[in-house]
């Protein structure tokens, strides 16, 4: 093999390294003398390629990968014959396999093996979508490149399910490690097998090690049919109920009970992974950059800090700015007062309102669900950068009611000028209202009077207020339209004289 290293495929790429070797095909790092680029050649072994049943599954492998166009695949870049030997041209991707970086960390982060698993999962189901079954999901045909970022590769075994093929009922090919029921039994393999798989690595990434040991291939493979895989908060008691409840399902052995198709798996995994950063209370990493793609339902559960880095970072600054000019800044919400909300600071002839911590109530009048989250109200004044209070879900991205909002009470009375608001969720529309009524929870508009309307409203805004210098008790924001696309508003607020 190391003889080839210095030759050149077709007056083209120069092998340069040996990467993986196996039974059909051995992997090396080329550069590509044409466009100057390094890439990865799987080039079938001389010993092999005169059988015609192993060249046909090589070539089936190029045809698979080919029609893959995903982030979360290694795609194919080219494919070829040199002296009757064929190859497969491959994006190089620089980083190691998920089977070694186990092994160098052992346990993975809980967060950071859910982030990879949604990752594959999201690879795979790009594959089924073009009824493409991989039928070897294992952690070593994962790449991890620089960035962090998991590619699903090698689909050597891969066969679409309308073909008949090389692959039929009755062999098992994959890793038996992480074998799916059906396939170690010889049966019919789907898009569900795959998600077995990736169950099965899931489990190795939280833990450590494989699910089942055993004397050989066969051994093992029966445990996979016969044995519910062992619990795995028994091995990691720090995972959650939640995510123990999506790897049962997933492994479990009768395909009637496992995830009908990646789209319910990945759903249950982006929640899991939203639920996981918020009980650590931040993200790192890979978790970071696949929380910004999970959707809005699966955000809601993520503390700002860790879905809005850069937000944080900005006020961490404005922090720093305003206590070298001098300025107190309350930097904890154990304070009984609510501390400096500026972004972008107002005028400075403004001071903002001081509130208690049990000044904000959740408004939902016209709504038959009563207030909208109003366990989380005091979040919209508090001097917290990493939370803010949201309303309920509206899935059908229309508020259900007229409007719904969060009052804060300013007792006994105050001037204001200006209301800011920071949200997460900018593009929403608002009326501020005030009222020296005690507002009932069930009654609209009530003694509430109109006093300012903002439409679009940005990440940081303030609104100007039209009292004429007269103090109020009450000040309402009213939510009259959600973002558009949206399905709630989060925001914090504060009150400038």
């Amino acid at each position: 093999m190391t003889t080839l290293l210095g030759t050149r495929l077709n007056d083209r790429y120069r092998l340069d390294a040996r990467i993986a070797a196996g039974g059909m095909s051995t992997v090396y790092r080329a550069f590509d003398e044409t466009l100057e680029r390094q890439v990865a050649i799987k080039l079938m072994n001389r010993e092999v390629s005169a059988d015609s049943d192993q060249l046909e599954r090589f070539r089936r492998e190029a045809r698979a990968v080919a029609q893959l166009n995903h982030p979360h695949v290694v795609g194919v870049i080219d494919a070829g014959e040199d002296e009757g030997r064929p190859y497969i041209v491959f994006e190089y991707v620089e980083g190691e396999t998920l089977k070694e970086r186990i092994r160098r960390h052992g346990r993975l982060a809980i967060a950071e093996a859910i982030a990879y698993a949604v990752e594959i999962g999201r690879a795979l189901g790009a594959a089924h979508a073009r009824h493409i079954i991989h039928r070897d999901v294992k952690p070593q045909n994962v790449l991890i490149d620089e960035e962090g970022t998991a590619k699903v590769t090698d689909f050597g075994i891969a066969r679409t399910l309308e073909e008949e093929g090389l692959t039929a009922d009755g062999r098992v090919l994959g890793t038996t490690d992480y074998v799916a029921p059906e396939q170690a039994l010889g049966r019919r393999v789907t898009g569900q097998s795959d998600l077995y798989s990736l169950g099965v690595v899931l489990y190795e990434m939280l833990t450590g090690e494989v699910p089942f040991k055993g004397e050989n291939q066969v051994a093992v493979a029966m445990k996979h049919v016969r044995e519910p895989l062992p619990d795995v908060q028994t091995k990691r008691p720090e995972v959650s109920a939640a995510l123990a409840a999506v790897l049962d399902r997933a492994t479990a052995k009768r395909m009637e009970d496992r995830y009908a198709d990646d789209a319910e798996l990945i759903a249950d995994l982006e929640d899991v992974l939203a639920i996981e950063t918020a009980r650590a209370g931040s993200a790192t990493g890979e978790v970071t950059a696949v929380l910004k793609t999970l959707p809005a339902k699966a955000q809601r559960r993520v503390p700002l800090r860790a879905r809005r880095p850069a937000l944080t970072a900005i006020l961490a600054l404005i922090t720093v700015a305003l206590v070298a000019a001098g300025a107190v800044w309350v930097a904890t919400r154990a304070h009984h007062g609510t501390g400096d909300l500026t972004q972008s600071p107002p005028p400075t002839a403004q001071v903002q309102v001081q509130l208690c911590q049990t000044c904000a109530t959740a408004f939902n009048p016209l709504g038959s669900s009563g207030p909208e989250n109003p366990n989380e109200a005091g979040y919209a004044i508090d001097n917290d950068p990493n939370d803010e209070w949201t309303t309920v879900d509206y899935y059908s991205h229309v508020l259900l009611e007229a409007g719904v909002g969060i009052y804060v009470d300013a007792a006994p009375r105050t001037t204001a000028r200006e209301l800011k608001i920071l949200t997460s969720t900018p593009g929403f529309n608002a009326q501020i209202y005030v009222t020296d009524t005690t507002p009932s929870p069930t009654a609209w508009p009530g003694d509430w009077v109109q006093v300012a309307s903002a439409n679009d409203i940005t990440s940081d805004d303030n609104i100007a207020l039209n009292t004429g210098g007269v103090p109020h008790r009450y000040w309402l924001v009213w939510i009259t339209k959600l973002p558009p696309g949206g399905e709630y508003v989060g925001l914090k607020l504060a009150l400038y004289r």
